[in-house]
Parts: C-alpha cells; sequence; structure tokens
C-alpha cells in the first residue's frame, strides 16, 4: 500500500528507499512503477536508467510498520480476524463474513473506496488460500476474486516470485526453466523433493505451492490470540514411527501448560516428510488435561495411520485448543492435580471406539422430561443448564414413553389398577401428582398437560406414571396413561 499523504498521480511511478552498504535499495514500489520493471531489493541508480522519471522517497519502516498494525486492527470492521503479511500487507479471514458486506464483489469496492479515503491505493484479492491471496493480489489482476477449484488453474501463469520464496530460491528456479508456478507445479514432487526438503520455508517452493493451494494449512491467527502452545523434535535422519519420541514430547508440553496454569482439550500431532508432505492426527479430551501418560495414550491405535512415506525429520505436537486448570490438593501433606477417572475413561473409549460410539448426556433449559438432557459427543464443549430446584427423577427414562391399559381409577389420583408389559399391577402406594404444562412457544397448542406420579406396585417396583389430559379440556378425548420411567 502507498504511504497515506499527498499522493501524486497515479500513473506516476514511485518508490520508497532506505540506505544499504551498495547505496539507496528499493523498500517498496507503487503499481506504476512496478509497471515500469521496478522492483524491491534493486539498487535505485540502477532503476533511474530504466525509468528517468522515477520519484524517490525515504522510507520509514518503524513508522510504517505502527501504522499497518494500526490498520489491521481497524480492518476488522469486515471479518474477526486480520493479521499484517510482511512489511506491506494485509490477510482478513472473511469466511463468512462476505455475505454482511453484500458479497465479495461489494466488500472489495468497499475495502477499496475506504482505504483511498485514507490515502491509500491497495491491491485487493480474494482466494481461498492466505498464499493465493498473497499472489493475486500482488502479481494477478485487480481486484481477483477465484475460488477452491479456480486455484490451481489462476496461479498457474504467474511468476514463481509469487509464491513468497527468496531471491536465491527464485534465481535457482529460473536456472531451471521454471519461471511460472503452472511450470513448478508440473514437475514430479520426489524430484523437487531431493533439492528442497530439508530447506526453509521461503526457501522451499513445494511448501509454499501446497500452502497456495491448500493443502498445507495456513491459519489466521490474530496479534492478541496467544500462540499456540508447542512442542517439536527435529531428526538429523529421517525415521518412520514417532512413537518413541512421543512421550517426550508429551512431557515438554505438559511442561509448558503447567506453567501457564491451562489444560489442553485438543491436540495435534503432526509428522513432516522428507518428500514435503504432512500427515496430521488429533486427539482430543472430554476435560482439560495436562497428565503426559494420559495424553500419550490418545494415540494409541492411532499411529498406525500415518503414512511415512521416504521417512521423516519433523515431529510436532501442538495443544490446540487449551483451558484454565487449577492444581487442587489432595491431602494436607502433598499436592497435585485432581485426577477425573470418569473423564479419562471417556478419553479411554473414545480412542478405542471412535466417537460416534460414547456419548454423555447434557442438560437443556426445559421442564419437559425428555427434553431435559440430550445426547452428546462428550469431546466436544457443550453448555449445560439446570433447573433452579431439584426434584426426584427416573435413574432411567423410557423413549418413548409406553402407553398403559386403566382397569380401574382413582379421582384425581393414579389408576389403582392398570395392565403394562401384558401384566397386571395394582398400586399399592403413591405420591403426586405433580404437573408439567405444554411449552407454549415450541408445542402444538392442542397439546395436553401432563400430571405425573409416582406409584409403587405390589411387587416394590416403583414407577413414573403420567396422565396426558384431563377430561372435558377440550383437547382430546379421555385422558390417557403412560409409564415413562422406572426408580431404584
Amino acid at each position: 500500500m502507498e504511504r497515506a499523504g499527498t499522493r501524486p498521480p497515479n500513473d506516476v511511478p514511485v518508490v520508497l528507499v532506505n540506505e544499504a552498504a551498495n547505496g539507496q535499495v528499493i523498500y517498496a514500489t507503487n503499481r506504476a512503477a512496478r509497471l515500469a520493471g521496478m522492483a524491491s531489493g534493486a539498487r535505485v541508480v540502477d532503476m533511474r536508467a530504466i525509468c528517468p522519471e522515477l520519484r524517490v522517497d525515504y522510507a520509514d519502516i518503524a513508522g510504517d510498520r505502527v501504522a499497518l498494525n494500526r490498520l489491521s486492527l481497524w480492518a476488522r470492521r469486515w471479518c474477526p480476524w486480520t493479521v499484517t503479511d510482511g512489511e506491506n500487507g494485509l490477510i482478513l479471514d472473511t469466511t463468512g463474513a462476505d455475505h454482511l458486506a453484500g458479497g465479495e464483489v461489494t466488500m472489495l469496492a468497499e475495502m477499496e473506496a475506504l482505504l483511498a479515503v485514507s490515502g491509500l491505493t491497495p491491491q485487493l484479492a480474494i482466494a481461498p488460500t492466505w498464499g493465493a491471496a498473497w499472489a493475486l493480489a500482488r502479481y494477478g489482476t485487480v481486484r481477483a476474486i477465484c475460488n477452491y477449484e479456480q486455484v490451481a488453474e489462476t496461479l498457474a501463469p504467474l511468476s514463481a516470485a509469487a509464491l513468497r520464496l527468496d531471491g536465491a530460491t527464485l534465481l535457482l528456479l529460473r536456472r531451471l526453466g521454471l519461471k511460472t508456478i503452472g511450470a513448478l507445479a508440473d514437475v514430479p514432487r520426489l524430484s523437487m523433493a531431493r533439492r528442497f526438503a530439508r530447506d526453509a520455508l521461503e526457501c522451499n517452493p513445494m511448501l509454499r505451492l501446497d500452502q497456495a493451494m491448500g493443502r498445507l494449512a495456513e491459519p489466521v491467527a490474530s496479534v492478541e490470540e496467544r500462540p499456540w502452545i508447542i512442542a517439536q523434535v527435529r531428526l538429523p535422519d529421517p525415521i518412520q514411527d514417532p512413537t518413541a519420541y512421543l512421550p517426550d514430547l508429551c512431557a515438554s508440553l505438559c511442561a509448558q501448560l503447567m506453567a501457564e496454569g491451562k489444560g489442553c482439550r485438543r491436540l495435534s500431532l503432526t509428522v513432516y516428510r522428507t518428500d514435503g508432505e504432512v500427515s496430521t492426527l488429533t486427539a482430543a479430551t472430554a476435560a482439560p488435561s495436562r497428565d503426559a501418560k494420559h495424553l500419550r495414550s490418545l494415540f494409541d491405535d492411532k499411529l498406525d495411520k500415518i503414512n511415512p512415506g521416504f521417512g521423516f525429520d519433523l515431529i510436532t505436537l501442538e495443544a490446540v485448543l487449551i483451558e484454565p486448570l487449577q492444581i487442587v490438593q489432595h491431602c494436607l501433606d502433598r499436592a497435585g492435580e485432581d485426577e477425573v477417572e470418569l473423564t479419562q475413561l471417556i478419553d479411554r473409549l473414545v480412542v478405542r471406539f471412535g466417537t460416534a460410539a460414547v456419548k454423555r448426556p447434557v442438560s437443556k433449559a426445559s421442564h419437559i422430561p425428555e427434553r431435559a438432557e440430550h445426547w452428546v459427543n462428550p469431546l466436544i464443549i457443550a453448555h449445560s443448564y439446570a433447573a433452579a430446584t431439584i426434584k426426584e427423577r427416573p435413574i432411567r427414562l423410557l423413549d418413548p414413553a409406553e402407553e398403559v391399559r386403566v382397569l380401574y381409577a382413582v379421582p384425581e389420583g393414579p389408576p389403582a389398577q392398570f395392565m403394562w408389559r401384558k401384566q397386571t399391577r395394582r398400586v399399592t402406594r403413591y405420591a403426586g401428582p405433580e404437573r408439567i404444562a405444554p411449552e407454549w412457544w415450541r408445542d402444538r397448542p392442542n397439546t395436553r398437560l401432563r400430571d405425573y406420579f409416582k406409584i409403587e406396585d405390589q411387587a416394590g417396583q416403583r414407577l413414573w406414571l403420567y396422565r396426558e389430559g384431563l377430561h372435558e379440556d377440550g383437547r382430546g378425548g379421555d385422558p390417557r396413561w403412560f409409564v415413562h420411567g422406572m426408580f431404584a
């Protein structure tokens, strides 16, 4: 972006420079200068020979950095996740937010208009990945927009410099005849891995290409968000199995969690293969934990799913989701963490049988018994609601309630005798009724109220019966009786 202030006309090439050992070097350019062949890092003396009308101004790097950070916070008017990108760019995660501005095209037009009022000339692009958006904003057409299916086709004709690679790597690619992203994508990965597998990110065209194409995640982390707690191990030689390193990784991660007073709810184990591929395993806990042995056990029977390829030389363990976890003193002579055996049992069952086979009940804000709770995945974070008063409820609810045939009824009380499951039962004791009215905001207008009774039959079995409706309530015929649950 161009610095705010008195702007020259858009067709005048302008560069910002700073001093270097060999003279003034270009730090940033406007669009007209780029079209004229000016490039960051080039000497001003050389560029003046190409473009005599070049206008030069000194760069205020520190001031620009402060202004860019402020601009990042200001840009949250369009989405909640923004981050600075290098010295002169912003990345906005507009997923699910563009419709609030009337669509992607309208949002880009609004961004350009508001930034122009501030004296800035932006280069805008929307793409499904950070790398693709970076490339299109700097090397693509004005206000470029592409979806996931169009990424490969849209990026193919762009220069390899659009992959955010350093100068030495770009020079090597040009010598190899790989001048565009499309040419680079056509090269077999194994051939590229032999040359670039151990290079850093900005020197590795395979990783940069994977980021741009969406094969390697590159999430937007806002400036206020605390960084993930992570443990990693770099290996001198590629290996095929990360099992031996997992206990130390878990111990290192838990030590960091202890220092922060946190517990982990979700883990991510990632191995980086020498051919550029990445494999990731995730695990979750039912409650925050920093028990290294327990976190290690979450990956039992999962490590076999990793495809090692030709081996991997970097392993990372990340605490993707963390929550506060207090240290509880068990007794007077020692202190330690409160180990919740139930949650660890849930975690072991999930590891063994999968999340679809394990459920846990969560309370809901409803006085209708069958709506008062529902079963959810035990690893998700769910909000629960409790009633203001606690009433005795059966240990088992029947779903659905089973209708009974009344043989003899007591006025305003439960049936004296009824037939249920082909057996005649005689009521010896009862308590109630407890009236539960329909929820008018959810139920249909003709829904009938219920009167619940706790009864005990001649065999000593305690049941929960209810009468649905009242005589002459105008919402149906005679009342019906149901068994809804059983007490201990």
